[in-house]
This record gives structure tokens, C-alpha cells and sequence, in this order.
């Protein structure tokens, strides 16, 4: 069995049951995952209990956001150490205190936008905060093709995408994510590609050889910063046999050079496999933090349908 991961600086050991869960409790899956200034774990669950917050070793601390949630998508922790969370089920984002307290709604819960009007929201899926401006940028999503933009106070200040394929279009602009010099990066996830904006949104470049980019996180150090990218396996019959495309976690530098690749050849449940990441976070050490839509991508098609594991720790020993 083997847990190693990576190589290299990057090289990770896999932590297999590290989230230690009160018995009949279970994730389901992970959406996502955010990481406080204080290494207190944030586990967004389509489960029960949607938000769920460990310490760095694993011990349960709390949960919070029961019956809140239509479908759970995606987790952004704020400079405040407030949290953002997009519910694309609902249409909606919401900022909320550490302990669960609503503080602020952008969207109308239930009412979502016309499908591709270009206006906000129709099942939009992450959060990014400017590191200067404090504006927020959230993808949005899987019923529209664009990026908008908000003021921390809510207030809208302009959007930008359309369907397509070519620059500064998107085929499911699925995550976003911010770099230290104000980049804007989109994971336009079935075009196979990150979008690289300035943050009036102008297109800058892309990049691409990666796998239906699905989780993003960008992990500063100083003027340096690490880029995340959660890829999946293909969800089509003509080329599920073939391996090296997707499951699994590919580390960026800005420049854009791939500095490792995290899993197996193929999507599975052994500790060095993935089945679907798509959340990341990082703490303080450099240890990630990965969750997984397994039993969408899986589970719920198995007979008869079974939870898949969905959340580890990646303990960097590199």
C-alpha cells in the first residue's frame, strides 16, 4: 500500500484516516476545504453536517450550517478570517463568521439568474479575494459562463465570459483563485485550461496540459505563491481506460512550470489513488488538504451506491 505521493521537495505521505468522525457520522463527499490562520481545518460536506471544523491532527472541534445548504460547492477562507461559501444549489454565496454566524448574502437563495444571461448567479462555485481590493471574484458557473465581481460590501461591480472556447471564453468556469500580484485565475474546467485575467478582467494567457480542472488553490509565500490544481478523470466511456488524465493534483509555480504531480495513473481508492479532487487547501507546514466529489463521480453509480473516501491530509515531507 503505498502512501508516498510526489517527489522530491514535493513529496507528500498520505494521512488515510486522519479526520477523526463521531460514530454514524460521514463527509458523503467533500466539496471543499479552507484552512484558518490558525491551522483549523474547514470541511464543506454535501453530509449532514456541511461544515465541519478539525484541528491540524484531526480532532473534530465542531460543525456547523445544518439544513443551511442546497448543494455545497465551494469554501474560501477571507483576510478576516471570515468565510465564504458558494452554494450552487441554491444561487447563492454566503459570508459567514468561523463559528457559523450569517453575515452577509450575495444572490437570492433559490432564484437563480436565466440560464447563460451573463447575470448573477445561476449555480455559481467559488469565491477568490483580491489581495489589495479586497473585491470578491466568483466563478459562476455551471448555468452561466462568466466571472463576477463584488465589492467586499456586496455591492456589484461587473462581470465577464461568455460560452465558448476561445480566450477569455469558458466552457464551466468551475473555481477562481487570486495570485500575490492581483492575477485573476479561472479553472475553465471542460475546456481543459486555466485562464489567467488581470483583475478588470482582461485576458493575459492560459495554460494548458492539464485535465478538467476542477479545484484551484493559490497557496502564497510572500511575493511567492504555489498554485494547486485538483484535475478529474475523464466521465466518458470512449476513454475511461486510458491513464495519466486527471485524478489527481498537479503544484504550479507563477511562471507556469509544473513542479509535481500528485496520484496514480488511474482514478481509485488506494491512499497514493484520487477518484475526483476538488477542493484544496494548504496550512502553515505546507501540508494539503484534499477533498473529493467521490460519490458523484462514483459512488452513487455503484449498485448498490456507497460512500467513497473523500477527504485526506497530504503531510509534506519533502
Amino acid at each position: 500500500m503505498d502512501r508516498m505521493l510526489g517527489s522530491g521537495k514535493f513529496t507528500y505521505e498520505v494521512g488515510v484516516d486522519w479526520a477523526k468522525l463521531p460514530a454514524h457520522w460521514s463527509f458523503l463527499e467533500v466539496v471543499d476545504v479552507a484552512v484558518d490562520s490558525k491551522d483549523r481545518v474547514y470541511v464543506f460536506t454535501r453530509g449532514e453536517h456541511p461544515v465541519m471544523v478539525f484541528d491540524r491532527d484531526g480532532k473534530l472541534l465542531g460543525s456547523w450550517g445544518e439544513g443551511r445548504f442546497k448543494r455545497p460547492h465551494g469554501i474560501t477562507r477571507g483576510p478576516d478570517e471570515t468565510l465564504y461559501l458558494a452554494d450552487d444549489g441554491a444561487h447563492a454565496i454566503y459570508q459567514f463568521t468561523v463559528e457559523g454566524k450569517l453575515l452577509m448574502t450575495l444572490g437570492t437563495p433559490g432564484q437563480e439568474a436565466p440560464f447563460m444571461s451573463g447575470r448573477p448567479f445561476n449555480q455559481p462555485t467559488k469565491v477568490a479575494i483580491h489581495p489589495r481590493s479586497g473585491d470578491l471574484y466568483i466563478s459562476d458557473g455551471y448555468g452561466n459562463a462568466r466571472v463576477h465581481r463584488f465589492s467586499k460590501q456586496g455591492e456589484y461591480r461587473g462581470s465577464w465570459g461568455e460560452s465558448g472556447t476561445d480566450p477569455g471564453q469558458f466552457n464551466l468556469p468551475h473555481s477562481v483563485a487570486i495570485d500575490p500580484m492581483g492575477r485573476v485565475f479561472v479553472a475553465d474546467r471542460e475546456n481543459h485550461r486555466l485562464q489567467i485575467f488581470d483583475e478588470e478582467g482582461r485576458y493575459l494567457t492560459q495554460w494548458n496540459n492539464m485535465h478538467r480542472p476542477c479545484g484551484l488553490h493559490i497557496h502564497s509565500t510572500g511575493n511567492d505563491a504555489l498554485i494547486f490544481v485538483g484535475e478529474l478523470p475523464t466521465s466518458l466511456g470512449v476513454n475511461e481506460r486510458y491513464p495519466n488524465i486527471g485524478a489527481r493534483v498537479s503544484i504550479y509555480n507563477l511562471k507556469g512550470e509544473l513542479l509535481a504531480r500528485l496520484g496514480a495513473p488511474f482514478p481509485g481508492d488506494e491512499p497514493n489513488q484520487f477518484w475526483a479532487p476538488h477542493g484544496i487547501a494548504v496550512d502553515s507546514r505546507g501540508d494539503l488538504y484534499v477533498g473529493e466529489v467521490s460519490y458523484s463521480f462514483r459512488g452513487k453509480k455503484m449498485s448498490p451506491p456507497r460512500e467513497l473516501r473523500s477527504f485526506r491530509k497530504l503531510v509534506r515531507i519533502g
